[in-house]
């Protein structure tokens, strides 16, 4: 399976791309956002409440750990988790996620390798900013955004549906090779 990769150059265009996944994603879908610290998760994932027009307003859930934000047209709700603060999978666990899994679109913010034991298939999007920007007082850097779908509800159809829907919003998408599998121990 193949990932995107698109770049962004203000917060406006890392909200436009979430908003426009959106379209594409449907109940039951997990997406793991990682990255460091600055780099656009909350942002995205305000984009993306944008997108499937839920009850908002959506902000960073540190403290909360989670919060659902409720469709206000008739669709799946976000979930939206940040697991920074959390420790092992058992506290994932604890969140009790998969309770609203199949009824939500479900963010989690941190999640990487915490995760995606909750469903058969993820989206990864690795968000990065650069080390280094032109001008230090100007807000606004351009961020790289990295998707890697995962799993049966991935396929090569949704895939590029992805790839169209974030292209429809003016995003210039590049192809990348899958990955390697990764080796069991």
């Amino acid at each position: 399976m193949s990932g995107l990769v698109l770049h962004t150059d203000r917060t406006e265009g890392t909200r436009t791309a979430a908003a426009a996944l959106a379209d594409v994603l449907r109940a039951g879908d997990l997406l793991v956002l990682d990255g460091p610290l600055g780099a656009g998760k909350t942002t995205f994932t305000q984009g993306l409440g944008q997108g499937l027009q839920v009850r908002g307003p959506v902000a960073s859930p540190t403290f909360v750990i989670a919060r659902v934000h409720p469709s206000l047209r008739g669709g799946p709700a976000l979930v939206h988790v940040d697991a920074y603060r959390l420790g092992e999978s058992a506290d994932i666990d604890d969140l009790d996620l998969e309770a609203e899994l199949d009824e939500a679109v479900t963010v989690v913010e941190w999640g990487r390798d915490r995760v995606e034991h909750l469903a058969d298939s993820t989206l990864l999007i690795q968000l990065d900013r650069p080390a280094q920007v032109e001008d230090p007082d100007e807000p606004e850097e351009p961020r790289t955004l990295r998707l890697t779908p995962r799993g049966p509800r991935w396929d090569e159809t949704a895939t590029e549906q992805l790839t169209t829907a974030l292209r429809a919003a003016g995003h210039t998408v590049e192809l990348t090779a899958a990955p390697a599998p990764e080796e069991e121990n």
